[in-house]
């Protein structure tokens, strides 16, 4: 059986898999992300610092483990639910989505964080358009899927003895 440690390390190499193709994507195929990508992008970025640090710690306590999966379910469980807010956006129906708002780089200028992040959530229209999938599957399913696999297996792979 796979070590909890390497598992780990298996965690944080796919999410660092996940940054690159979303840095290629951005700046090779010109794909600008949208305010929910880039929380997405942090959510994964959480993820795979968890990793590293469950990885580097390689705790030998079942109580450090657990800690370890509490926090892995929670970067996992907001990425997942803002790629999920994401993919219900982009299948909504034309005349339901959200008018395009500003920049995130201007809203966090400009309002407070909780008001951000209540805006962001709320989606956009740039946030509903779709300029890429692969196999049917836009960017935010893919990462949707992704993340609840790494979660789903750091979260278990942590709490086992």
């Amino acid at each position: 059986m796979i070590s909890k440690r390497m598992m780990n390390l298996a965690g944080l190499l796919a999410c660092t898999g996940l940054m690159a193709y979303a840095l290629y994507a951005q700046y090779q195929l010109l794909l600008s992300p949208c305010p929910l990508c880039i929380f997405q992008r942090l959510s994964v970025i959480a993820l795979g610092l968890i990793f590293l640090l469950a990885f580097l710690h390689n705790p030998a306590r079942l109580g450090m483990s657990r800690l370890y999966a509490l926090l892995i379910l929670i970067a996992g469980g907001t990425g997942a639910f803002v790629a999920g807010r994401h993919v219900w956006l982009q299948n909504l129906p034309a005349e339901k989505v959200p008018a395009c708002g500003p920049g995130l780089d201007f809203m966090l200028e400009a309002f407070p964080v909780l008001e951000v992040l209540d805006m962001v959530l709320t989606g956009s229209g740039e946030c509903a358009s779709v300029d890429w999938s692969l196999l049917g599957l836009t960017m935010p399913a893919w990462v949707l899927i992704a993340v609840t696999i790494l979660t789903v297996a750091g979260v278990l792979n942590n709490l086992r003895r």
